[in-house]
């Protein structure tokens, strides 16, 4: 009975001291625990996070019960396992960081799209848009494979450095060349970057997802894997039964026709950041009023 009276005024007291401050750092850590858990989910982090709990446990566990030797190596383990995991799990941290950098948090630091997408930047996506589905239309009858990746907010300088830089005006004869068969870039990917086919042959890293049909080849899996690290847009068409395909934030899907790919196209690389930029218009409009006052 004394112990449960003395819970009962522990609870009190600790909700007379519970202030604004203690609310918001219970909401901020609650909402770091979810996103982090969102993070890692079917991931090969969730398993080392599984593990990293199970030696926490068997630690607590070892010190209470004085087992003096596990304690002591479990001690070492954790003091020098989490340099050795940052280095394991490097891939998977960077990733973590540019998710980070992708969401509704990180775009405040995207200057570039303080301003939006002005008209003529929407006219040249528009261009290059038709002037790739037109091509990928005459892919598909032919059966030639190709893979181009359009570039957003996370740049691709890494990927592009291991192609052949051409950085001219996209053209379907442009990429019909790059995609002939006999073409010395056929093989890789090609990079469209501001408006402009801005290198060929490039390789990408290929997705490490078991659960992807056997059936998809490199190309594909090549698709998904950029998809995977960064948030570009990638497209393939496949060199044996000539359907295309879109990988988008790791998962590809199949597309049935142009129109739609087009659509597809124009609304993630036209829309989706007009979006992200109406609270830089909505900041930039608020200073504007203030300063007419």
């Amino acid at each position: 009975m004394e112990y449960i009276y003395y819970i009962w005024n522990s609870m009190v007291s600790l909700v007379r001291t519970f202030t604004i401050a203690d609310l918001f750092d219970v909401i901020i850590v609650s909402f770091l625990i979810y996103e982090f858990i969102k993070l890692i989910r079917e991931t090969r982090a969730e398993q080392l996070v599984k593990g990293i709990l199970i030696f926490s446990l068997a630690y607590v566990l070892s010190y209470q019960l004085h087992f003096k030797m596990l304690s002591t190596i479990l001690s070492n383990f954790f003091q020098f396992g989490v340099m050795a995991l940052l280095i394991v799990f490097q891939p998977e941290l960077r990733r973590a960081l540019e998710h980070i950098g992708r969401s509704r948090i990180g775009n405040y630091w995207n200057f570039g799209n303080i301003l939006g997408e002005s008209d003529e930047y929407d006219k040249k996506v528009i261009k290059v848009v038709d002037i790739v589905c037109q091509v990928f239309s005459s892919f598909q009858v032919s059966r030639t494979g190709a893979l181009i990746v359009f570039e957003r907010k996370t740049k691709l300088g890494d990927i592009i450095s291991t192609g052949t830089i051409i950085k001219a005006e996209a053209s379907s004869e442009i990429i019909s060349n790059i995609f002939y068969n006999k073409a010395p870039l056929h093989d890789g990917a090609m990079v469209i970057k501001d408006c402009l086919v801005y290198a060929g042959g490039c390789i990408l890293p290929l997705t490490k997802n078991e659960n992807l049909s056997n059936d998809l080849g490199t190309r594909h899996r090549a698709a998904v894997g950029i998809s995977e690290n960064s948030d570009a847009v990638a497209i393939v068409v496949s060199e044996e039964t000539g359907s295309i395909s879109i990988a988008i934030n790791g998962v590809l899907r199949r597309i049935n026709n142009i129109d739609t790919l087009k659509k597809r196209l124009v609304s993630l690389l036209i829309q989706d950041s007009k979006n992200n930029g109406s609270a830089y218009k909505n900041i930039i409009t608020s200073f504007k009023k203030v300063a007419r006052k």
